[in-house]
């Protein structure tokens, strides 16, 4: 399932962990910066929010500490964050070192991932991460529950896409 309006990229994937299944609803917006007012709006009804770098690009690391700081003033302060450098496939023409994205994450108290979304290095490892470090903060509302519902709560309700 999927959806692309306005640059925005939508998904839905779910994950099964702990025997429930779990609908991750993401949105991708590629931080730019047009998007600001939207992503502000999504970050009060997120539940976990992954930055994404490019090792190749310094100016996208740069812009790192600024989405933090967005989190912080507009997300739930319970909000999991996680920290991805992405296309560590190319190392040949990486810019910014690893030690870089450990030591900011480090700074914020939060996981770190290299990741390569062409190799599909470590990324259902980051998605399942996350989706663990939500589920261990998220109250069990039945207990015979089998489906838990994680996605952000900032959404638009019963809008669905049959794109993908």
């Amino acid at each position: 399932l999927c959806l692309f309006i306005l640059g925005i990229d939508f998904k839905i994937k779910t994950v099964e962990l702990q025997g429930k299944k779990i609908k991750l609803q993401i949105w991708d917006t590629a931080g730019q910066e047009r998007f600001h007012t939207i992503t502000t709006s999504y970050y009060r009804g997120a539940m976990g929010i992954m930055l994404v770098y490019d090792i190749t690009n310094a100016k996208s690391f740069e812009n790192i500490s600024k989405w933090l700081r967005n989190i912080d003033e507009h997300a739930n302060e319970d909000v999991e964050r996680m920290l991805l450098g992405n296309k560590c496939d190319m190392e040949d023409k990486r810019v910014v070192p690893k030690a870089r994205g450990e030591q900011i994450a480090r700074e914020h108290g939060i996981r770190f991932f290299e990741t390569s979304a062409k190799a599909n290095i470590n990324i259902e490892k980051a998605f399942l991460t996350l989706a663990e470090d939500i589920l261990r903060k998220t109250p069990v509302k039945e207990p015979n529950s089998e489906n838990v519902d994680i996605s952000s709560g900032g959404g638009v309700t019963g809008w669905k896409s049959k794109c993908c």
